[in-house]
């Protein structure tokens, strides 16, 4: 079985050091940098906008995914371009034409996610399938670190890597939530490609983030 791809979530990060955090799991074998953006109105939380990407964009040359937990997303997808991201998720929630959205994001030159909160059905996304490069499946409710991992969300995957096989499409299907050594293989016996961690990954500091990312890759 194919090793996922792990992606550090920095909201678990030592934010007075994020530029030295990125770096840190970088050379730890991550694949990409997983960066939450929440508005305190969609989700209840506050964390970074898009000067904080542009900031931390010289500090590796991993791939930006970027999760836009914000309402209305539409007005921000240029600046979160601009500033470093190479892939960015949005809600269907968060705006009324999820097609429009993801049409722009790729027009952006972004790879184009939709996320899936845990009540979010999966038909949200069938009829634009072709449109989307990743999706993502919360498992837990998004806005805060340090969850615990919500097992039903297991058949959202499964449901949505048969769509994605039956259409025979080159889609990222990834979870985020709760996500440890014990969860992992869960989530890829379900059909997850990518994996986002955070709390698993930071953990016991930089000397650990190597083992930390293996242990999640099944390693």
């Amino acid at each position: 079985m194919t090793a996922p791809i792990i992606a550090p979530s920095i909201l678990a990060s030592d934010f007075a050091k994020l530029g030295e955090e990125v770096a840190a799991i970088t050379a730890a074998g991550a694949d990409w940098v997983h960066i939450d953006v929440m508005d305190g109105h969609f989700v209840p939380n506050l964390t970074i906008g898009p000067d904080v990407v542009k900031a931390l964009r010289p500090h590796t040359d991993l791939p930006f995914d970027v999760h836009l937990m914000i309402s209305p997303a539409d007005p921000y997808l240029e600046a979160f371009a601009a500033a470093g991201a190479n892939g960015i998720s949005v809600h269907p929630e968060a705006g009324p034409h999820l097609h429009r959205t993801v049409k722009r994001i790729r027009e952006l030159g972004c790879t184009a996610g939709v996320v899936f909160n845990p009540a979010t059905p999966i038909d949200a996304v069938e009829w634009i399938l072709d449109d989307v490069d990743l999706l993502l499946v919360m498992s837990v409710n998004p806005g805060f670190g340090g969850q615990s991992f919500i097992s039903s969300q297991l058949k959202k995957v499964q449901a949505l890597r048969a769509m994605i096989d039956a259409r025979g499409l080159d889609i990222v299907l990834e979870v985020d939530g709760g996500v440890t050594a014990a969860t992992a293989p869960l989530c890829v016996a379900a059909g997850a490609t990518a994996l986002v961690a955070g709390s698993a990954v930071f953990k016991g500091g930089p000397a650990a983030y190597a083992d930390n990312i293996r242990a999640l890759k099944g390693g």
